[in-house]
């Protein structure tokens, strides 16, 4: 039960952490991770707000697993609607504290998202209740085409990045630095965040 309840409690601060990384990337107007480039490039084509369109994509990546014959568990769920929910009103609460920040100020901004992005996903993906929709893709692709991982994941990234920028989407130095760091912070971070899998199992 005590596992149990980590496991959950985990999961969610992972993913609102997450929310809260992605709004400090996209206030901070250095550029925004690669997927919130293709994101932010939708809301300027479209209207909708970030939240409804982080939500659509995410059940357009989530119809790609069918033919991967991937699976979704409660944390991929988890992820679509906690991180759904929350984006938006964590810019707002950003654009209130600070409306118009200099280049320090989104610099600092900035760092602070990638680094709470790597944690955050550690975070989350530590409880192992399934993967997000953009991770299941990867794995997904990873497994039928016998790719490796950082070539898939690559492939990816360029492509949302090329059609988000085309789009109009926010394109910049902290893209390629969060391309570039985020998966070290992960690495380092991941030990702290791990629920083993023999607790998991005795959790039931």
């Amino acid at each position: 039960m005590v596992i149990a309840v980590r496991r959950a409690a985990q999961l969610l601060v992972g993913l609102l952490a997450f929310s809260a990384s992605m709004a400090l990337l996209i206030h901070a107007g250095q550029g925004a991770m690669p997927w919130d480039v293709l994101h932010q490039g939708l809301v300027l084509r479209t209207g909708l707000p970030l939240g409804l369109v982080v939500v659509l994509a995410s059940l357009v990546v989530l119809a790609l697993w069918i033919p991967l014959r991937e699976h979704p568990g409660i944390g991929t769920l988890a992820n679509v609607v906690v991180i759904g929910v929350s984006v938006d009103p964590m810019l707002a609460l950003l654009d209130r504290i600070d409306p118009d920040p200099g280049v320090v100020a989104g610099v600092l901004m900035a760092c602070t998202g990638i680094v709470l992005n790597g944690l955050a996903t550690a975070a989350y993906i530590g409880v192992h209740l399934g993967p997000g929709p953009r991770d299941g893709l990867m794995t997904g692709l990873t497994r039928r085409t016998g790719w490796p991982v950082r070539r898939v994941k690559t492939a990816i990234e360029v492509t949302v990045v090329a059609i988000g920028w085309a789009l109009g989407g926010p394109l910049g130095w902290a893209t390629v630095a969060f391309a570039l760091g985020v998966g070290p912070v992960v690495q380092l971070s991941a030990p702290w965040f791990e629920v083993r899998r023999r607790e998991v199992v005795y959790s039931g």
